[in-house]
């Protein structure tokens, strides 16, 4: 009877992640290194309007007499997932109440609930092509890609193992997995 072996990424591929500029965001996913710019201005006005919005309205609380209920909301995460383990930061991760990480949870190995990924031209295909199908493989419910050039939300479901987009916004919004509040749009871009 062999051990099982445990997968683990390219020692020099997580070299290169660790020895990152702060000005480059570094990810491992599918055992690739993935980099790319820091955020713009715009994304990052973006990305905090946004959740703003939504911890003001779906905040985590602790139940007096229950569990806790709402969202916990994160901005870039480090999210260690699966078994190379691929290293990911969505520009926001949501998980409900009942599957939030503690606070000093780090990095975080359990899968968020809701993604968004705020596009720029320079990540726009990796967070389409790479990181989208990396989410839905991980079982994450919803994910949201916001294009603060375009103005636009896109919304996406989870349907076997896949994202299926729902729903595209150029105004308010009211989608899944938040239906309890509006996304007031035009205050992602003020």
């Amino acid at each position: 009877m062999t051990a099982a072996r445990t997968l683990t990424n390219d020692p020099v591929i997580e070299a290169a992640r660790a020895a990152a500029s702060d000005r480059v965001r570094a990810e491992i996913a599918n055992g690739a290194l993935l980099m790319a710019p820091a955020p713009r201005s715009s994304h990052q006005h973006a990305q905090l309007r946004l959740v703003a919005q939504l911890d003001g309205a779906l905040r985590f609380r602790r139940g007096e007499s229950g569990p806790p209920t709402g969202w916990r909301f994160l901005l870039t995460p480090e999210l260690h997932l699966g078994v190379g383990p691929d290293k990911l930061n969505p520009d926001i991760a949501g998980w409900r109440a009942q599957r939030a990480p503690t606070l000093d949870e780090y990095p975080i190995t359990t899968a968020p609930d809701w993604v968004c990924e705020v596009l720029s031209p320079s990540t726009e295909a990796t967070d389409r092509a790479i990181k989208l199908p990396l989410f839905a493989s991980y079982g994450v419910s919803h994910a949201w890609l916001v294009d603060p050039d375009a103005r636009v939300i896109e919304v996406y479901e989870n349907v076997r193992g896949a994202f299926v987009q729902r729903a595209r916004a150029e105004g308010d919004i009211v989608a899944a997995p938040f239906d309890a509040t509006t996304v007031a749009f035009d205050a992602l871009w003020e």
